[in-house]
C-alpha cells in the first residue's frame, strides 16, 4: 500500500487528490493537508466582490467531499518537508500544525511515498506599505477580502448616489504582480455595478498595472486572427477601455499606499500620487514559507525551493537574457530534480522566468509580471502529477505525463459585468499559454488563439461557475468535466 500525500487543497491539489483516489482506489491512502475548512471557486469572488454574488455560492466544506471520496483530510499547514526523512526515521515525511478539527496550534508528522505540493501562493501585501485589506486598499483574493470589498464598494456608491465624486482605483499593488485577469475583471464589473446603480457620471474609474500596455496579462499579449485579419490583445482591449471610459495606468509599480492617496513610479522613472476613494489592488504572491531538510538535519531549502519560495522542478532555471528565453526552459512533469517522488503543481512550483518581457524604470525599480499559473494550468498539472503517481506506484520506472505550459492551451472567460440579459466577459483562447517562437511567428497558433466580447462571454462564465462547483464536489461524473 502506497500513502499518497497533498499538501493545499485549491484548484491544483484539489484536483490532484480526486484524480489521485479515483486513479488509485481503495488499496492505497490519499490524505489532503491544507489549512483551510472550505473549498473557494476563486474565479468568481470578482461577483462576490461587488455584490452581485454572496459569499457562500463560492464555498463548500471541504470536509463532507473528502469524507465521501475516502480521502483523509487534515486541517494543518505543511511546516517542512523532509524527502529523505531523518536519521531517526527513513520514510520521507512532512511537518505539519494543525489549524482547526479540535487541534489548532498542534504540531504534526505526515509520511509519504509520493508527495505534491500544492499550497499555492502566500499573499504578499507587505511588499507594499499600506496596501491590503490590513491597510487602505481591498482584495478579492479571498471570499471574506471580497465580501469586504463588495461592502466598501456599496458605501462609495452612497456616496454617488448623495452627489458626491468618487474616485476609484483597481489593479496590481506591485510591480512583480500576477493575475492582471482578475484586475481586468473586477475593473469592469465595478464599472458594471455603478452604472446599474446609475451613478457612472460621478464615478472616475481607473485602472493601474504593471503591465507595460493594455492586454499583456502576464503572457506577453496575443496576436488573435479575425476574419482573415491579425489584430491584438493591446488593439482589442484599448477598446473596451475607451467604450467603458475606464482610464488606464500601465507600466506602473506601487510604492506606497497612504490613507486616500496611492504613491507610484512608472517605467520613465517619474514618480506619481494618486488620490482615490476606493480600491483594490492586487498583491504580488510569493510561496508559503516551506522548508526543506536533509536525512542529517541540514537545511536543504535553497535546493529545493527558489528565492520566490516556490518549488524548483524539471524546469530550466539557468539566468539568461530575455532574448535568450525559450519555450522549452519551461517544466514539463513538475517532478522536484532528484526525487520521483516529490511532484510541485500550480502556483507552487517556480517558473523558470516571467513570460512578459521584464523592464526596469532608470531608477533600478522591476516592473515585470510574474506569470499567471492560476485556473486552467492549475487543474492541468495537478492531474497530471496525479497520474504519474499512479503509474509509478504500479511501475515505479514508469514515465510522467507531460503537461508543459509551453504545449498546453488555455481558456479565460474574464467577467466584465453580471446578468442574463446585460451582463457581458471577455472570453479569450491562447494555445500555447508560453510562447513558442520555434513553433509560430507570433508565439502562438494564430488560429487557436482569440478573444471576443458580448453577452454570450456571460453565460459561458455563469455556466462555467456552476460547471466547476459540481466538478470540485465530486459529483456524478465528475471527471467528464475537463480542468
Amino acid at each position: 500500500m502506497a500513502d499518497v500525500v497533498v499538501l493545499g487543497a485549491g484548484v491544483a491539489g484539489h484536483t490532484a487528490a480526486l484524480h489521485l483516489k479515483r486513479l488509485l482506489g481503495k488499496e492505497h491512502t490519499v490524505t489532503v493537508v491544507t489549512p483551510n475548512s472550505q473549498w473557494n471557486w476563486i474565479p468568481s469572488n470578482i461577483w462576490v466582490g461587488v455584490g452581485d454574488m454572496p459569499a457562500e455560492k463560492v464555498l463548500f466544506p471541504l470536509a463532507d467531499v473528502y469524507r465521501k471520496q475516502k480521502i483523509e483530510y487534515l486541517q494543518a499547514k505543511a511546516v517542512a518537508i523532509h524527502p529523505d526523512g531523518s536519521e531517526t526515521d527513513p520514510r520521507p515525511f512532512v511537518d505539519i500544525e494543525y489549524t482547526g478539527q479540535g487541534r489548532a496550534g498542534e504540531p504534526g508528522t505526515v509520511h509519504y511515498d509520493y508527495l505534491i505540493n500544492a499550497t499555492g501562493p502566500k499573499l504578499r501585501f507587505e511588499a507594499t506599505p499600506g496596501m491590503g485589506p490590513g491597510g487602505y486598499t481591498h482584495s478579492v483574493c479571498t471570499a471574506d477580502h471580497a465580501t469586504h470589498a463588495a461592502h466598501a464598494l456599496e458605501a462609495s456608491i452612497a456616496k454617488m448616489r448623495a452627489g458626491e465624486r468618487q474616485t476609484l482605483v483597481i489593479g496590481m499593488g506591485h510591480g512583480t504582480c500576477t493575475c492582471q485577469g482578475a484586475a481586468f475583471e473586477y475593473v469592469f464589473n465595478v464599472d458594471h455595478t455603478i452604472r446599474q446603480a446609475g451613478v457612472r457620471d460621478l464615478a472616475t474609474i481607473v485602472y493601474l498595472t504593471n503591465e507595460a500596455a493594455l492586454g499583456d496579462f502576464g503572457v506577453g499579449g496575443m496576436v488573435f486572427d479575425q476574419e482573415g485579419f491579425q489584430t491584438t490583445s493591446e488593439l482589442w482591449t484599448k477598446s473596451l477601455f475607451r467604450e467603458r471610459g475606464v482610464l488606464a495606468i500601465v507600466g506602473a509599480h506601487v510604492e506606497r499606499v497612504e490613507d486616500g492617496v496611492i504613491h507610484y513610479e512608472t517605467l520613465d522613472g517619474t514618480k506619481h500620487s494618486l488620490a482615490f476613494d476606493f480600491s483594490m489592488l492586487i498583491p504580488p504572491f510569493g510561496g508559503v514559507g516551506l522548508k526543506a531538510y536533509a536525512r542529517d538535519g541540514g537545511d536543504i531549502t535553497d535546493t529545493l525551493f527558489a528565492p520566490s519560495g516556490f518549488m524548483k522542478v524539471d524546469a530550466d532555471y539557468t539566468p539568461k537574457p530575455y532574448e535568450q528565453w525559450k519555450a522549452t526552459d519551461w517544466p514539463s512533469t513538475y517532478e522536484v530534480p532528484g526525487y520521483r517522488n516529490l511532484f510541485a503543481v500550480g502556483i507552487a512550483f517556480a517558473p523558470p522566468h516571467a513570460i512578459s518581457k521584464p523592464l526596469k524604470t532608470p531608477n533600478g525599480t522591476a516592473i515585470a509580471p510574474a506569470p499567471p499559473r492560476t485556473g486552467m494550468p492549475s487543474g492541468v498539472t495537478g492531474k497530471a502529477a496525479a497520474i504519474t503517481i499512479a503509474r509509478r506506484i504500479k511501475n515505479p520506472d514508469a514515465p510522467a505525463e507531460p503537461a508543459s505550459m509551453a504545449h498546453m492551451g488555455a481558456a479565460c472567460v474574464a467577467s466584465a459585468g453580471t446578468g442574463l440579459t446585460k451582463g457581458s466577459a471577455a472570453a479569450m483562447t491562447m494555445l500555447p499559454v508560453v510562447p513558442d517562437y520555434d513553433r509560430y511567428p507570433t508565439g502562438r497558433d494564430v488560429r487557436e488563439t482569440r478573444g471576443e466580447l458580448g453577452l454570450h462571454g456571460h453565460w459561458v462564465k455563469l455556466m462555467l461557475h456552476y460547471l466547476f462547483l459540481y466538478k470540485a464536489k465530486a459529483k456524478f461524473g465528475w471527471p467528464l468535466i475537463p480542468e
